[in-house]
């Protein structure tokens, strides 16, 4: 294991132990048992990741930048609550979904629960709490709104790639975005430094967000942790549908007309294989990574070969 490898392990187990600290009251019970459930699933943890690559590279205090990565990933888990109940999904990082164990008005309450933890945890922060939490709020509406254009593309055969594209950097890059930028908006950095930071997290998130789509059809659910193939069911407009819906759309409509079960999925990711969507999806999907990339090799006088790592680590997950 390298010293990169060995630090992210340390980061994600740091952040993991913090999260089982958090003082959450016992009763009552239908409120925090949820939430306790939500925040002990063992997720990848990237964002809380990035935030303390991001903060190291501009040294800000170890324990600011703990409570700034728990806000993000308490901001995260949130919304998985809630979009999985959106989603119909049934299965989260390898657990039961919260709504599926307990009831949709559980896991709504528990969302609405962890959202208001990650204020708290926020509020905590010595130094520029209201320059934080402005950009926070503001990227919290920004990812509603990115699952609001979601869930209004679904089955919309009018969504272009430019479309996608905007709804992705909303639901996905923001929080990139904000995990990247929020440890320098709280050491008080300010023009292009924050520009770069938020600009870089936004194009990763972008990249992230398409690498994600593609392992819905080509990873192990088993070591995804969650339900596969559940986007295509609901009529997700992903960079590949609608790449498949303007090049073959005659061959798309015959494979979509089937009755949905096994055989389609397995017929689907076969086209999308033997026509080349998916791999111009994931040439797509890296050149995101590469302009993240970019951004990190252009800043001046800071140490970006953390982040660098971090870029090139999230480019080859397959999980």
């Amino acid at each position: 294991m390298s010293n990169f490898d060995r630090l992210i392990e340390f980061i994600r187990s740091e952040v993991n132990k913090s999260l089982k600290n958090l003082k959450l009251p016992n009763k009552p019970t239908y409120l925090y048992q949820p939430i306790r459930y939500a925040i002990d699933a063992k997720g990848k943890r990237f964002r809380p990741i990035l935030a303390h690559l991001s903060g190291r590279s501009t040294n800000v205090d170890p324990d600011a930048l703990m409570n700034i990565s728990l806000a993000i990933e308490l901001l995260h888990s949130f919304t998985l609550v809630h979009d999985d109940i959106m989603d119909n999904d049934t299965l989260r990082h390898g657990k039961i979904t919260i709504h599926e164990k307990w009831d949709s008005s559980t896991a709504i309450l528990a969302g609405d629960g962890i959202y208001t933890l990650a204020q708290i945890v926020l509020n905590d922060l010595p130094e520029n709490i209201n320059k934080i939490s402005k950009y926070f709020n503001k990227t919290t509406l920004e990812i509603c709104e990115g699952q609001a254009l979601d869930k209004e593309f679904e089955h919309d055969k009018n969504v272009t790639e430019d479309m996608y594209l905007d709804m992705i950097e909303k639901k996905t890059g923001a929080l990139l975005g904000a995990s990247a930028v929020l440890p320098a908006i709280y050491n008080g950095e300010k023009g292009k430094l924050i520009d770069s930071y938020e600009q870089f997290g936004r194009f990763l998130g972008k990249g992230f967000q398409i690498h994600d789509d593609i392992l819905e059809l080509t990873a192990d659910s088993q070591i995804m942790g969650k339900s596969l193939g559940s986007d295509i069911t609901e009529g997700k407009q992903t960079l590949m549908v609608i790449k498949a819906r303007n090049e073959y759309p005659d061959k798309w409509n015959d494979i979509i007309s089937s009755s949905g079960n096994q055989e389609q999925f397995n017929n689907i990711c076969k086209f999308f294989k033997k026509t080349g969507i998916l791999e111009e999806s994931r040439s797509i999907a890296n050149s995101y990574f590469n302009y993240s990339i970019d951004i990190l090799n252009n800043l001046e006088g800071v140490n970006t070969y953390e982040l660098v790592q971090l870029v090139e680590l999230i480019k080859k997950r397959n999980h």
